[in-house]
């Protein structure tokens, strides 16, 4: 049975979302750079419908910015990188929240082998992948908190602030992340509601100062990649 064209269609534009999508997280689309949909295009070897499909969606998503006659990469905001963490901080209380009411002694005991699982993994990992294994676990809280919505827009919220983490943990280190998450997963076993949110927004929230510090490291490692290319 052959699969219909407009299933084609939308496997390829699906395609060519995601993986314009990650290079809009990873900055490989520059910041404040045009970009090409021509150019975009060619690389991946397809028409350029769905990469304007693709461009448009990233727009709705807060990855790109309109711009005439075409788009543009989103610039390393520090205001628009603390609004971003703020509003991370205000939808992981709420999902902390509703997680100790509604969570399982089962789904906390998987969160804490999960953790055990984690601390395993060999400190030479790639950073992108260690950032993916703290999102890990703050989308098990997420998903005991059993709101479809709140999870949505938390995934959301972790894509656009993904380059920043990166760089975070690079300065920070996984094992002050891992023994944080242990301390806010012993709270919200207790069904500490206090506890947990005071230990989570500490571990989450990011001030002013350290932005402009992971914005200016940002920078620097897109800029020396580009020379790389070069």
């Amino acid at each position: 049975m052959r699969t219909p064209i407009s299933n084609i269609r939308r496997e390829r534009g699906s395609g060519v979302f995601h993986t314009l999508r990650d290079m809009a997280i990873s900055y490989q689309l520059k910041p404040g750079e045009k970009v090409s949909e021509i150019e975009l295009a060619q690389r991946l070897g397809v028409s350029r419908t769905p990469v304007r499909e693709a461009l448009t969606r990233l727009v709705n998503d807060g990855f790109l910015l309109p711009a005439n006659r075409g788009f543009v990469c989103r610039q390393l905001d520090v205001q628009e990188t603390l609004a971003l963490y703020e509003a991370r901080v205000a939808i992981e209380c709420a999902c902390l929240k509703l997680a100790i009411e509604r969570a399982t002694d089962s789904e906390i005991a998987e969160a804490a082998a999960f953790l055990v699982r984690s601390r395993l993994v060999p400190s030479d990992t790639p950073i992108e992948q260690l950032v993916e294994l703290d999102e890990g676990f703050h989308l098990r809280i997420a998903g005991m908190a059993r709101n479809a919505e709140l999870h949505r827009v938390l995934v959301n919220l972790n894509a656009r602030i993904r380059f920043i983490r990166w760089i975070d943990m690079e300065n920070v280190g996984r094992d002050h992340t891992q023994k944080e998450h242990r301390s806010i997963l012993k709270a919200l076993k207790a069904r500490d509601t206090r506890e947990s949110e005071r230990l989570l927004r500490e571990h989450i929230g990011l001030r002013q100062d350290q932005i402009v510090e992971a914005i200016t490291r940002g920078l620097a490692k897109i800029h020396l990649e580009t020379q790389t290319e070069r």
